[in-house]
């Protein structure tokens, strides 16, 4: 008799073993196979959720058919304590052990509200935008200068939406002056700025930061990372160049950038200063000569003078012997690239094209053909 329930007991453990083994890997299989998402959303996780909640809004929003497993799964793979708040965006038919990862991982937004500054070389511009999960693009929906003085009535409405994402991005060739003035502009960011960084030290970049940032962490991020994308592109740097260390390297940069918004003529642009700086030819580029009379606080807004060109400042790169002192803007990686490894030529000149883009000459002759020939697009423009 006892042989007898000893054996069926055998029996029915196997049986649950098996029906045990079978439920994990079917779990395991749903928990890895396509969600049934059939369209993109923006999942919304509030600071202090948990793994239970975020199963059950998932459960609501038909992006899980089985909340128990994904909490399960979430506590399997030792996850269930890292959920991060923020907005993030699921695609569609994501599975279980995609959105864990998802909510777990960064703790950066992917969608939601944008709330992004932009600090331009004449101004600059909040935008916010909004994210369309069906479209996976960003749609602006209000844009506006901050230190025009009025704000849109609907400001304050949106800035009261619970998933804001605030960005902070700096354009090509501003400079450390117009940043920090700008940056006072910024009503989502703290506390005063002690002094204006180092002309060139702050990286054109776009920033995430959050509400109540202090304004000088920030510069000191961007500082780092200018100096930090210095330090790599100097070790990538040409042979023979007549740029004594990183400084110099910068100051150039700021002029490359400041003389041509085409990135396919950065190099040869750079070429250009490299083969003057080489020759002991002055640099002779209106750019510093602007900077040496605003230093860096407005723009000109008018063209330079016969006598300011004769004046001698520290900037003015027509009466003074190879690089300025500073930089005179902030450069981008790709200026900074540009100088470090610029084109081969023979060219010393160039002038605007009319296309947006410059004509280069190896001659003082050809360069003058150059600037007749701008000289008759410029007057044929305004006579129209």
């Amino acid at each position: 008799m006892w042989k007898a329930v000893a054996s069926n007991a055998l029996t029915l453990f196997i049986v649950v073993l098996l029906f045990a083994g079978g439920l994990l890997i079917w779990a395991k299989q749903k928990y890895a196979e396509p969600g049934p998402l059939e369209t993109a959303i923006c999942l919304r996780v509030e600071p202090g959720s948990t793994m239970v909640g975020v199963s059950r809004d998932l459960g609501d929003q038909e992006a899980v058919r089985h909340p128990l497993i994904f909490r399960l799964g979430a506590r399997y793979a030792e996850k269930d304590d890292d959920l991060k708040a923020g907005s993030f965006l699921l695609p569609a038919h994501a599975s279980m052990e995609e959105i864990v990862d998802l909510v777990t991982r960064v703790g950066r937004s992917t969608c939601g509200t944008d709330v992004n500054f932009r600090i331009g070389i004449a101004s600059a511009e909040l935008q916010v935008r909004t994210f369309d999960p069906a479209t996976g693009r960003y749609e602006e929906v209000l844009a506006f200068d901050p230190g025009a003085g009025e704000v849109p009535a609907d400001y304050a409405g949106l800035m009261a939406e619970p998933d804001l994402r605030y960005r902070v991005t700096l354009a090509e060739g501003v400079t450390s002056w117009q940043v920090v003035d700008e940056l006072k502009q910024a009503d989502f960011l703290d506390g005063d700025i002690a002094a204006v960084p180092a002309e060139g030290s702050l990286a054109p970049d776009s920033y995430e930061v959050t509400p109540g940032e202090a304004r000088e962490t920030l510069l000191a991020e961007m500082a780092a990372r200018q100096t930090a994308l210095l330090d790599r592109l100097w070790e990538t740097r040409a042979e023979g160049l007549p740029l004594a260390d990183k400084e110099e390297a910068l100051v150039l940069a700021s002029i490359v950038e400041k003389e041509t918004g085409v990135p396919g003529e950065r190099r040869r642009v750079a070429s250009v200063f490299v083969n003057r700086l080489e020759r002991g030819i002055r640099l002779q580029t209106d750019p510093t000569v602007i900077y040496g009379l605003t230093m860096g606080k407005a723009p000109l807004g008018r063209g330079i003078r016969q006598s300011e060109l004769a004046r001698r400042t520290p900037y003015n790169t027509y009466q003074i012997d190879g690089l300025p002192p500073t930089p005179i803007a902030n450069p981008g990686r790709a200026s900074i690239e540009a100088v470090l490894n610029p084109e081969t030529t023979e060219y010393l000149y160039f002038v605007a094209d009319g296309t947006g883009g410059h004509a280069f000459a190896r001659s003082l002759d050809e360069h003058n053909r150059n600037v007749a020939r701008w000289r008759a697009i410029e007057a044929g423009r305004g006579g129209n």
